[in-house]
């Protein structure tokens, strides 16, 4: 089974130029989708992982199961204004825009080995906050996960002292 097969590219989507990589596809085949957590969990296998953070949205259809098949916990990074205890909050520049990310201040017990997990890494801007945000609560980053990577967009620059771990890559 091709993983690629069941990614949906959508060209200029949202604007001019931009090769969108729809997921919804892989994530609407259960054996397609079985298999994405099941290579990424492979992938991972050597880390010592103590939980895994996903970035809304697509991060949580990617690390919460992830957490599940790993037999870890699971920690949501939300939009700023989504979690109801405390928090800490970063900014960052999106591929078309701005944004700004949280965590709840006990999210993460200091030097925890945390994995962050995503459906796709791009520019790097989203994941580089979610490291952040784990590093000043005290987590100790062992890895990056993704289901995809564009490759041109240069994103792994932005986590030169993370692991980045992906088990597709698109150059455009």
């Amino acid at each position: 089974m091709n993983l690629k097969d069941y990614i949906r590219v959508i060209p200029d989507f949202p604007e001019a130029g931009i090769s969108f990589k729809d997921i919804t596809t892989l994530l609407q085949n259960g054996a397609g989708y079985k298999k994405a957590i099941d290579e990424l969990k492979e992938l991972v296998a050597h880390l010592k992982i103590d939980v895994i953070a996903g970035p809304e949205a697509r991060g949580f259809v990617v690390g919460a199961p992830l957490a599940y098949a790993l037999g870890v916990g699971f920690i949501p990074i939300r939009k700023k204004g989504k979690l109801p205890y405390e928090t800490i909050e970063a900014g960052y520049n999106l591929e078309y825009g701005n944004d700004s990310l949280a965590m709840h201040t006990d999210a993460i017990q200091k030097g925890q080995n945390v994995l962050i997990a995503d459906d796709l890494l791009a520019t790097g801007g989203t994941i580089s906050t979610s490291v952040n945000l784990v590093r000043q609560l005290g987590g100790n980053i062992v890895g990056a996960a993704f289901l995809i990577e564009l490759t041109h967009l240069n994103g792994r620059e932005k986590l030169t002292d993370v692991e980045v771990l992906t088990l597709l890559s698109y150059e455009s």
